[in-house]
């Protein structure tokens, strides 16, 4: 259950992380050689067992995690972990500097230390109290900490452990299914996309596709459109839109956009999909020419 909270702090977003963090600790150690984000899927997993908000519907938390091209999706992005493990190393990456400072980083950067700012004096006292510890037997030395009140909130959230194994609990209904779709999700990763891909991406009006197509600029949605649609990742592009519709009608610096990239690519699904979603073909780049 420890590790479930912990799982859940780093995997949150910043805020609802640091919301926990600053009850527990003092300082964050995230490494940098890969080993925490490849470890991430499981944190996030433990947490959702207890914590079902984490992925609803989503046992095996396959929306928390990156596309074959490494994008992290935006489950993963505005998590605790990568901002952490990514601070000023991926662009536009940045902790929170109200909420973590790094104070320490070795030569190579593969380990970095950040200090919990605002951290609870309250909890850090009511934690170091010895009346708050619970001890096997009265004046033992085995004695186990408990978490401070102003935790209790959070913790309500969770759902209690029970093993599957163990014959002599009573499993709720839910607790079953969800193991049966946990299992499932495992043995075939794609059934667990199934509920994403089955949501509509939204149709912006044509007021607000003007507004978009006015902007021409190189942003990190720009360049993730363009490697979707280079490496023919009709999945990845549709989970993008899915969340981000305007990622239809973005335009780069050249004038260019997800259209003028599907035509050239020669991606008639991508370019058919786009036509459904409004993205205009009649619209000229840097240069004066268009899609058509």
């Amino acid at each position: 259950e420890h590790i479930a909270l912990l799982g859940r702090a780093l995997t949150s977003p910043e805020k609802e992380g640091h919301r926990i963090a600053h009850h527990l600790a003092d300082y964050v150690l995230a490494g940098d050689g890969g080993d925490d984000l490849a470890k991430c899927l499981h944190l996030v997993r433990i947490a959702n067992y207890f914590y079902r908000h984490m992925c609803p519907g989503d046992p095996t938390c396959q929306s928390f995690g990156f596309s074959g091209q490494g994008q992290p999706s935006a489950k993963m992005s505005k998590s605790l972990l990568y901002k952490l493990h990514s601070h000023q190393l991926v662009p536009g990456v940045e902790a929170d500097r109200n909420r973590f400072k790094l104070v320490y980083q070795s030569k190579y950067g593969k380990v970095r230390i950040f200090k919990i700012l605002s951290v609870s004096k309250e909890s850090k006292e009511w934690v170091a109290d010895p009346a708050n510890r619970i001890c096997d037997v009265e004046g033992g030395w085995f004695c186990r900490g408990q978490y401070p009140p102003a935790l209790q909130k959070i913790l309500a959230e969770k759902k209690d452990f029970k093993q599957l194994e163990d014959f002599n609990a009573k499993h709720a209904e839910d607790d079953s299914e969800y193991q049966r779709k946990y299992h499932e999700n495992l043995q075939n990763p794609n059934r667990a996309r199934e509920p994403e891909a089955k949501k509509r991406v939204p149709k912006l009006s044509e007021e607000t596709i003007d507004v978009v197509n006015q902007v021409w600029d190189d942003t990190e949605l720009t360049s993730a459109v363009n490697d979707f649609i280079a490496a023919d990742d009709f999945d990845s592009l549709r989970g993008l839109l899915v969340k981000m519709p305007e990622a239809a009608h973005v335009q780069s610096k050249d004038g260019r956009g997800p259209m003028f990239w599907a035509h050239e690519k020669g991606r008639t699904r991508m370019v058919n999909a786009l036509r459904i979603l409004g993205a205009r073909e009649n619209v000229k780049e840097a240069q004066g020419r268009t899609t058509l």
